[in-house]
């Protein structure tokens, strides 16, 4: 999760600056979006690994028996 914040935050940089430097405002926008689609990425790797990891925690399951009806 501190890679997400880090490039989150590289994100919001490049807005900034794109805001006090119109000359170069569109590239430091483009860059923005990069940033950002990285941290979006791994944020969604992230919780891959977490749904798998407790998908593996949880018990199989078990059939049904004519006793359990």
């Amino acid at each position: 999760m501190e890679k997400v914040r880090r490039l989150c935050a590289m994100g919001s940089l490049c807005r900034q600056q794109a805001a006090y430097n119109s000359k170069y405002k569109w590239k430091l926008l483009a860059e923005a979006e990069y940033w950002e689609h990285l941290a979006q990425l791994e944020l969604s790797s992230y919780f891959q690994e977490c749904n798998a990891i407790s998908s593996n925690d949880m018990a199989p399951p078990q059939a049904l028996t004519d006793a359990a009806l």
